[in-house]
């Protein structure tokens, strides 16, 4: 199979660097990674072949990213746990306080992202009991290797991953794709700088799941 032929998901987890150049062009490779490369930059707007090369590149780089595709269920699942999990039950509260503050002082200018904070707080709490299942339900089953059980939870975990991916994008709209006006205050910049962050940090752990943990199970 050629690389334009290969799918999104496989790409990301095979090819060092390539979650950077999705997330440059605003391709989706965690919930919508099982479409291929060449659709994929056509939805972009890319020429594939373009795509393929600015990916076939990056082997002459060095990366740093972990290969988790060699890991274990257990060892990606605690992964999953201390790198995502716990990190956002950090990131979300502040980025809600953060964003009621902005809204509060500046709620008057056109740049504002009034509704952030609202959207912030179902995001965490929609997330919070998606975490939760997780860990009581799934992952249990997951690192027991118990295949038969697993199918339905899994789809489950997919549909709220797909629910999340939805908030993304409405929170990119809100932000003017996460850019700050000219004249922004410092907990404005700083509120957005915690938004990238957390953008990036949610799509590379979808991007595990769906694409490595749960098509394993599968």
């Amino acid at each position: 199979m050629s690389l334009i032929e290969q799918t999104v998901g496989r790409t990301a987890l095979t090819m060092p660097g390539a979650t950077r150049v999705f997330r440059d062009h605003n391709i989706d490779f965690c919930c919508g990674g099982r479409i291929s490369l060449g659709e994929a930059a056509e939805r972009a707007g890319l020429i594939p072949e373009a795509l393929v090369a600015e990916l076939e590149a990056l082997s002459q780089g060095v990366s740093d990213e972990r290969d988790w595709s060699s890991a274990s269920n257990e060892a990606l699942i605690e992964h999953i746990l201390t790198r995502y999990h716990d990190v956002h039950r950090q990131q979300l509260p502040e980025l809600v306080r953060m964003a009621r503050r902005v809204e509060q002082v500046h709620g008057e200018r056109d740049t504002c992202p009034n509704g952030l904070a609202d959207l912030l707080t179902t995001l965490h709490q929609e997330m919070e009991s998606h975490m939760q299942k997780e860990e009581q339900i799934l992952f249990p089953l997951l690192r027991q290797n118990t295949v038969d059980r697993v199918q339905g939870p899994i789809a489950v975990m997919r549909q709220e991953h797909d629910d999340h991916g939805e908030h993304l994008g409405q929170l990119m709209a809100l932000t003017d794709d996460i850019t700050p006006p000219k004249g922004a205050c410092t907990t404005w910049r700083a509120l957005y700088t915690g938004l990238r962050e957390f953008r990036d940090d949610l799509m590379q752990h979808i991007h595990l799941e769906n694409n490595l943990l749960f098509e394993r199970a599968i």
